[in-house]
């Protein structure tokens, strides 16, 4: 119940973030568990690639939380996603390095916050790239754009 709880308090603490510089983006630094994030800023995050460990949501998640970080639904068979520091929101391409399945994703939300983990996905997008029985894929992460489309890959 304590980790039900936790997990509950953590999102609270995530969906009350505040806005950034860039009017519509959520960029403002945040602390979780005693570590202090300073998500990108739309310009800079434009182009970044990023390899490493994706995760999917697990559905008691979804039950107890709902939001993200923005304030939307999260719901598993969406094409969402939780990342530490882009902007949210954020279009990013997240490639299965194992299989070479690929599945345009919004990141929307903050996570994943478990060391080593570079992306959260929905079930959905799991089942997509291939890796939802086995929980964990290793991934490359390509921001094609931020926000509205104003600041994009070309």
């Amino acid at each position: 119940m304590r980790k039900v709880f936790a997990t509950f308090l953590l999102v609270a603490l995530l969906t009350g973030c505040g806005g950034g510089a860039y009017k519509g983006y959520k960029t403002a630094p945040y602390t979780i568990r005693g570590v202090r994030y300073e998500p990108m800023q739309p310009r800079e995050a434009v182009g970044y690639v990023e390899e490493g460990v994706a995760s999917h949501y697990k559905h008691g998640f979804l039950i107890f939380s709902g939001q993200t970080a923005l304030g939307e639904k999260i719901y598993t068979w969406s094409k969402g996603a939780a990342h530490k520091t882009l902007p949210l929101p954020s279009k990013v391409r997240v490639t299965n390095l194992e299989n070479g399945k690929s599945v345009v994703v919004r990141v929307n939300d903050r996570g994943p916050f478990i060391e080593g983990r570079v992306i959260d996905l929905t079930a959905n997008v799991a089942k997509k790239l291939g890796f939802y029985d086995q929980g964990l894929a290793r991934v490359r992460v390509e921001v094609l754009s931020v926000g509205d489309g104003r600041y994009r890959v070309r």
